[in-house]
Order: C-alpha cells, then sequence, then structure tokens
C-alpha cells in the first residue's frame, strides 16, 4: 500500500498538546480529521523534529517541525452493490440522498447487504478519498430503516469531521412530516398532564426527557428523568383527521438527535405514530370518525409514517449554507389521501 508525507510547522502559540496543535495547524488539503490524527500519533506515524512521538499529551513549541506518514486509503471489506439511489447533491466532498423506506443504513449482523453503503460504494466506483483510513462513506447520522427521507454522508475526512462537528453541536436543521394517533393539542388536558410535556407560542409541542435503551428489550428506546442522553423533541400539528379529530399530520424538529426519538418521545406522549410496529402497536380508532378506507389505510399501513423531509447544514468544506427538502413518499402521502376522505 502506497502513502504520503505531510510535513509541516506548528505555527506561533500553540496549544500545549500535541495532539491539539497539529489539529490546528496540519494543512487543510490534508483532510485529516481529529480522530484520524489521533489514531495516527498512536500509530507512530508522526514524527516531532525527527523523531516520533505517541503521546497525545506531548508539549511542542512553535517552530517544530512536524511530519505524519499517511498510508492511502484501503478498500473498505463493505461490497459494492448495484442498488439505485435517488441523489439530492452531490460535490467532491459529500453526498445527499432520499433515502427508501426499507433500506438499512449501515451493514449489520442481520443485513449484511442492500444497504445504503453497499449502495454507495457502487455508486462511488472507486472514486472515493476515504474515511478514517479506508475507502467508505462517512455516515454521520442514520434515519431508521423503514423511515424514508434525507441523509447527508461525507465523501472524506474533512467533510466528515465539518458534518459531525456541527451534529453534536445541534446546528443541523432537520424537520420531519409523522401521521400520528390522536391530536396533540395543548387545550387538551391530559396532555397537559404528561412528565416532560409542556408547550410553546403557536400550540408547539415540546417533548423533554432522557431516552435510554430499555433494560428488558434491547430493540428499544426508553423515557427516562435521570440517566441516559437527554433529548428534546417539537411538534406542531399541521393537518387533523376526522370527526371528531382521531389523527394529525405534524410537522417535528430535533433539538438533539438520539436513536428512535420522534417514535418514542411521540409515543410517552400519547401520540404514537401511525404503523409503527415498536411504539405504535395498532390503535383502534373511533368507529365512525373516519371513512372506512381511511379506516382501512390506517390499518393497512405497514411502517412508521415518519420522513425525513427537511435538512439543512453548513457545507463542511466551503461553509456555503445548503438546505434540501424531499417531497412525502408515495406511501404516505396515499395515506393522507385516504384520511382526507
Amino acid at each position: 500500500m502506497g502513502s504520503r508525507r505531510i510535513e509541516f510547522v506548528i505555527a506561533e502559540n500553540p496549544p500545549k498538546r500535541l495532539d491539539k496543535a497539529v489539529s490546528r495547524d496540519v494543512p487543510e488539503e490534508a483532510a485529516l480529521s481529529r480522530t484520524r490524527l489521533a489514531r495516527l500519533i498512536g500509530e507512530g506515524a508522526l514524527t516531532v523534529d525527527g523523531a516520533v512521538v505517541q503521546d497525545p499529551k506531548a508539549n511542542v513549541a512553535a517552530g517544530a517541525v512536524i511530519a505524519i506518514e499517511v498510508e492511502e486509503a484501503e478498500d473498505s471489506h463493505i461490497g459494492p452493490e448495484d442498488i439505485p439511489l435517488e441523489i439530492v447533491f452531490e460535490d467532491d466532498d459529500l453526498i445527499v440522498i432520499n433515502k427508501p423506506a426499507g433500506m438499512v443504513v449501515h451493514p449489520a449482523p442481520g443485513s449484511p447487504s442492500g444497504t445504503l453503503v453497499n449502495a454507495l460504494l457502487h455508486h462511488f466506483g472507486g472514486n472515493l478519498s476515504g474515511v478514517g483510513g479506508v475507502k467508505r462513506p462517512g455516515i454521520v447520522h442514520r434515519i431508521d430503516k423503514e423511515t424514508s427521507g434525507l441523509l447527508v454522508v461525507a465523501k472524506s475526512d474533512a467533510a466528515h469531521q465539518g458534518l459531525a462537528t456541527q451534529f453534536e453541536k445541534h446546528t443541523v436543521e432537520r424537520y420531519y412530516q409523522a401521521i400520528c394517533y390522536g391530536v396533540p393539542d395543548g387545550n387538551d388536558p391530559r396532555l397537559r398532564g404528561v412528565k416532560g410535556a409542556s408547550f410553546e407560542p403557536g400550540n408547539i409541542l415540546k417533548l423533554t426527557t432522557h431516552l435510554a435503551r430499555h433494560k428488558t428489550d434491547r430493540q428499544r428506546q426508553a423515557v427516562l428523568f435521570q440517566g441516559g442522553r437527554h433529548a428534546v423533541t417539537r411538534a406542531r400539528i399541521c393537518e387533523s383527521f376526522g370527526n371528531p379529530p382521531c389523527a394529525a399530520l405534524i410537522e417535528c424538529w430535533l433539538e438533539t438527535g438520539r436513536t428512535h426519538q420522534i417514535r418514542v418521545h411521540m409515543a410517552h406522549a400519547g401520540h404514537s405514530l401511525v404503523g409503527d410496529p415498536t411504539y405504535g402497536g395498532r390503535r383502534k380508532l373511533p368507529a365512525k370518525a373516519l371513512s372506512e378506507e381511511a379506516q382501512d389505510a390506517v390499518r393497512a399501513f405497514p411502517r412508521q409514517a415518519l420522513h425525513a423531509a427537511v435538512l439543512g447544514f453548513g457545507h463542511p468544506v466551503s461553509g456555503e449554507p445548503l438546505r434540501f427538502e424531499a417531497p412525502l413518499p408515495q406511501d404516505m402521502a396515499e395515506l393522507l389521501a385516504a384520511l382526507r376522505q
């Protein structure tokens, strides 16, 4: 395997730690993330004034000459597969995909093939600079297998690091459309009594809890108020259906991004998503509130009615603001049409 040598000089007033100084001063065109640099230091691939230094906490002074030997990215063990993709945007640094429901993002023991990563490897055709030293797409966020919608994937270390930072800081704009049981209205006294639920101006439901893996069912997330990870979801009603109203199209947006966050939060609020096999079940609707066709459509809907509709972020290399929208997929559009009858 070939390698490339990167040399540069530590500028004035460097951070005391080697890893932080190197991360600050490494040339941008090297496209090395902080995580990759830390790994290279640990592997003995970095020298300071000709001497190998493997301690990331070592002191380094201004004027020190840094050299890094970086092996070229190796091929991923994941195989490419010719799977059609709906590409919303692509450049040298990243790609935005409108993922269909039913597609897993990354290979796992239960889904070793047919994933988004397999499809992307085929699409790139080897023209991939690599993430973390491996020629693979950089997955910085995921959406569930049966959730449709927008997903951004990095094509280089620099893009991966830039996107990951934005997700960590919760500056990425993410809006979802969902169809839920009931109508999450601030005038509902039951909903106002749900722990962690509150309402903001404009009848916006705010759900603030902690989330963690369920103690007995490892496929589920559980709502907690101590322990776990902080999670905040907001939702507003776009349209309600039935007489009396018994279902709603809602728009949800995330302050944090946790596994199953919208699904588990809406279920906690008593407004689980239509079709959700994990948190929703098959709820009985009022007999005459909806037409028979609408009732049948709700009962037959095969997945959680959730779609990642809007994705906005700053380009991780150029800084240009980017914002993308994906229309509702056909199955959710047809469900809405039935509910409106």
